[in-house]
This record gives structure tokens, C-alpha cells and sequence, in this order.
């Protein structure tokens, strides 16, 4: 499907026969075969094909502007320019219907459209201005880094699609939209991008300076379009695998909360209280030496990987408190994002002591009790609860207040059996996921240049 093309470090400098020369060298040398006695040799003719399809070959690694993964059929070296010379860049547009769809920089994540906006023109921002049709390119100039960018596949016919200032629109019908979109999304083009930026915490582009980056492109039109073709069909696995990884989710939460609101108007409800103890265990050795953290995305995590530029952690930890297998932390002032968490990545570490810890009883499984913060149940509870004027806070008193129905524990573990299932296969989904992702970004890295 594809070949690769080594490429040779300071080949400009070898004295490399051109392709006449080396297809003459081999002709010559296929002569002086045939002419020697050597029993079953191929005749003059296949032997001097082998040699020049050789040359070929050779002349081929010897070609600086050519991608290191290309179809077997294109071995043309590519084109280099800037990018303006392919493209038209924030062309001039129609004026704005009294209704549209409009796109601005929180709409698109990776390639797709998150939500579509629908406003009137009076109410539409000032920088509702750029007019798109079919294929139109929406590089994201504001933070480029993080790749939200867009080949619009919209219908405009009946309804008008505008976008926001904070893209650049482009346009071309020189190159094929699709492939140019895939290169404007590879790692070399954005860290060029970068170099251009201005500003540190909103780094952007202006669009003068993104036209006149430099870009290399193959001009037989039939490679482009192979590989354009290639990359959309990942791209379009790839949200795919999204959309069931998504699926998988909605399925969890529709079943937690369901049987959560069914446990409410079937069993005995308990104040939290009575199911848990609270934890206080300080490191007075400082034996313990595990530092970690509660993120609201991943639970329990090493607090360098919390705080990857710093280190938080006192170098004192005798006042840490430590945490062991399903025991719970929370931070009073954080837990209202979902920071609380079960620990299970690790059997033991060191917590900072404005955490609050604590275990359940056995009348509640720990796991049980976990997805239990999940609920709108929980939630509701919750924020009643909450208090403080600049940070709002859930203290341990005000969480042991809130009621839980408690079924038998048997039925907590089947419960926790059929979640435990699903989890498992959102993983598996997960890491394919990722290895498609890992195969997009070798695509782009191999197959531009």
C-alpha cells in the first residue's frame, strides 16, 4: 500500500549519477553479462529493465522533497510554497441573513462541531462574520495548539453557517480542501504556527503572517486525493469509536441513576454518617512517601502529575495524612467538580490534610458507595449543603447528613458487578481509541512533509 522513502542526511554533497548516467552504467554492465558464459542467465533485455528500474530507484532516494510514506504510484517530488499561493485566505462574503448558524471558537473540538449556534443578525456578535460554504477550511488562530480546526461540510442551501473572527477561513480550489485541511493539521505545520504567535496566555496568529508560512504539497492532484481519502476515513473511524465510547457513558449514568431512584422508593434510607468512619491516620514517621492527589477526572493520581510544572507537596509529610485501599478523600472545596474519589490505583500514599478521609462500614460496599456520587440525587443534596462566600465548601458534618438507601449488600455487588462490565468495555473502547489516534498522528507525521 505504501512505500517508504529513506532519506539521506547531506545528500546534496554525494556525487550521485543522474538517472541517464546511471541507466547507461547499468545497460553497459547488463551487456558484459550477457556476453559471458554463465549457463542460465536472463537475456538482454530483462536484465537491462532490472537495471533501470534499479536506477530508478535510486534516483528516487536521492529526492529532498519527497514524504517519507507515499503510494507506490507517485514518486514525483512535491511542490513548495507559501501557503497563500494555494488558497484563498478570509475571502470577502455575503452579508449575514436575519437568522443563522453561528460557529464560534467553543464550537468545534477536533474536526466537528460540538453545538450549532441559531441567533438573529441583531443579536449576533461583532465577530459573526465569516460566510462559509462547502469545504471551507477554519483554522483556528486563537490557541492553534490545540488543533480545533474544521473542513465544513455544512449544508448552506437553507440555512447560513457563519464563524466567528477567531478562525481564519480558507479557501481554495487549487488543491483538494481535504488534504490541504489534513497538512494544515499536522505537528510541523502548527509548531510553525507557533513560532509566529503572539501572546502567552491566548497565543495567536494574525492572518498575514499565517499566509506566508511555508508548505509543501504534491501537484499531481490524484495524490492528493489518496491521501486526503486515507486520512478522512481514519478520521472518520475515529469519531465513530468516539460516539460509542459516548454511548457507553450515557449507558453507565441511565443505569446508575435509575437504580439509585428506585432505591429511594424501595429501601430504608440511612444518613451517611452512619455508614462511614472518618479517617484520620497522620505519616509521623514519614514512612509513607507516595504523594498524591484527587483530580475530578481520574480520582486518585500522583500529585506530580496534578502539578506537572511544580512541586506542592511540604517537604515536612509527617502531617499528611495516609490513605489505603477503598478509602475515600474529598477536598471540601472542590468536591462540588467532583473531586472525591475511591483509592484502587494504589494500596497506599499520603494525602495533604485539607483532605477529608474516610472508609465505609460494612453495611456499605465501597464501590457501591462510589458511584453513589455520581448521582442527581447526591448532587442535589449536595449543593444544599455547601457553604462558605468565596469557595463553597462541604465539611464532613454537613456530607454525613445527606440520606443514602441502602439495599442488601448483595444487591449492592450485583449493582456494582453490571457497572463494573460496562466500565471495563469504556476502557477497552478507550485504548483503541487512542491507537487510532496514535495511527492518525504517524499518518501525518510520515505521509507530509
Amino acid at each position: 500500500m505504501f512505500k517508504m522513502n529513506k532519506k539521506i542526511k547531506g545528500s546534496k554533497n554525494l556525487n550521485v549519477p543522474n538517472k541517464g548516467e546511471q541507466s547507461q552504467t547499468c545497460l553497459g554492465s547488463a551487456e558484459r553479462k550477457e556476453q559471458s558464459p554463465q549457463g542460465n542467465v536472463p537475456n538482454k533485455r530483462a536484465q537491462s529493465q532490472v537495471y533501470l528500474n534499479y536506477a530508478e530507484h535510486e534516483e528516487h532516494l536521492h529526492k529532498e522533497n519527497v514524504p517519507n510514506l507515499r503510494f507506490p504510484e507517485f514518486s514525483e517530488e512535491w511542490e513548495t510554497s507559501i501557503l497563500l499561493d494555494v488558497c484563498e485566505i478570509n475571502p470577502k462574503t455575503p452579508s449575514l441573513d436575519e437568522e443563522f448558524v453561528y460557529i464560534d471558537l467553543e464550537s468545534v473540538e477536533k474536526g466537528t462541531i460540538l453545538h450549532e449556534n441559531f441567533i438573529s443578525r441583531d443579536d449576533a456578535p461583532s465577530r459573526a462574520q465569516r460566510v462559509l460554504k462547502f469545504n471551507d477550511i477554519l483554522f483556528q488562530c486563537v490557541r492553534p495548539y490545540q488543533k480545533n480546526n474544521l473542513l465544513f461540510a455544512g449544508d448552506t442551501r437553507t440555512l447560513q453557517y457563519v464563524a466567528s473572527t477567531g478562525y481564519a477561513q480558507i479557501r481554495t480550489d487549487k488543491q483538494n480542501p481535504a488534504f490541504l485541511y489534513q497538512l494544515l493539521n499536522t505537528q510541523k505545520f502548527v509548531d510553525q504556527v507557533m513560532l509566529r504567535c503572539t501572546g502567552t496566555s491566548y497565543p495567536a496568529i494574525n492572518v498575514n503572517d499565517l499566509s506566508k508560512i511555508p508548505i509543501c504539497y504534491p501537484l499531481q492532484i490524484e495524490e492528493q486525493n489518496k491521501i486526503a481519502k486515507l486520512l478522512s476515513l481514519l478520521d472518520d473511524r475515529i469519531a465513530t469509536q468516539i460516539k460509542i465510547i459516548e454511548d457507553l457513558k450515557k449507558l453507565k449514568s441511565a443505569i446508575t441513576h435509575s437504580h439509585f431512584n428506585f432505591a429511594l422508593s424501595k429501601f430504608q434510607s440511612h444518613i451517611i454518617g452512619r455508614c462511614i468512619t472518618q479517617v484520620s491516620n497522620r505519616n509521623k514517621d514519614g514512612r509513607v512517601t507516595q504523594v498524591l492527589s484527587v483530580s475530578n477526572k481520574s480520582g486518585f493520581i500522583n500529585q506530580s502529575e496534578q502539578f506537572e510544572d511544580r512541586e506542592i507537596a511540604s517537604e515536612d509529610t509527617t502531617n499528611y495524612k495516609i490513605v489505603r485501599t477503598n478509602d475515600f478523600a474529598y477536598n471540601p472545596a472542590r468536591i462540588n467538580v467532583g473531586s472525591v474519589a475511591r483509592l484502587h490505583t494504589f494500596s497506599s500514599g499520603i494525602v495533604s490534610p485539607m483532605y477529608v478521609c474516610f472508609h465505609t462500614k460494612p453495611i456499605l460496599s465501597a464501590e457501591y458507595f462510589e458511584h453513589f456520587f455520581y448521582t442527581t440525587h447526591f448532587k442535589h443534596e449536595m449543593y444544599k449543603r455547601l457553604e462558605g462566600s468565596v469557595r463553597l465548601c462541604l465539611t464532613y458534618e454537613s456530607l454525613c447528613n445527606i440520606k443514602i438507601a441502602l439495599p442488601a449488600i448483595e444487591e449492592q455487588e450485583t449493582f456494582v458487578q453490571q457497572i463494573s462490565a460496562i466500565v471495563s468495555k469504556i476502557d477497552n473502547e478507550e485504548k483503541i481509541l487512542i491507537m487510532y489516534q496514535a495511527q492518525k498522528q504517524y499518518l501525518l507525521a510520515q505521509m507530509f512533509i
